[in-house]
């Protein structure tokens, strides 16, 4: 009986938390200059933030379980709701994000891949008329 080699995830395919790191990275350095997307973090410090959605990223993408060992489930649109999220901070948001996949320079098949999750995960974050 031979064993199958185990498939890469795709969090290790594309660098694991070094690349997911400078995603959140390069994203928070855009929120920290946004004026509608910044309100939206009462800590003044987005290092908590950054730290949360590298891990939540990190789970998502076949990495560590950290997340959801800390935090339990996600629960996104909940964690949210007491914000208002428009199609103008959907749009802003994915700005920043878009700016995060370029700098990690992915290979484009991943870069596609990560990047439809993240209109995908935006789109569904909307809860307000604009």
């Amino acid at each position: 009986m031979t064993e199958q080699p185990q498939q890469e995830t795709f969090y290790e395919a594309i660098g694991g938390r070094a690349t997911i790191e400078l995603i959140v990275d390069v994203f928070y350095q855009g929120v920290a200059q946004d004026e509608v997307l910044k309100p939206m973090y009462p800590e003044e410090d987005l290092g908590p933030a950054a730290e949360r959605l590298t891990m939540f990223l990190e789970q998502y993408w076949g990495g560590p379980t950290e997340y959801s060992q800390r935090r339990g489930h996600p629960r996104l649109r909940m964690r949210h709701a007491p914000y208002a999220v428009t199609e103008d901070g959907r749009d802003r948001w994915l700005k920043h994000f878009r700016e995060g996949l370029d700098a990690a320079k992915l290979d484009p098949e991943h870069d596609a891949q990560f990047w439809a999750y993240a209109q995908h995960a935006a789109n569904f974050m909307i809860n307000s008329p604009s």
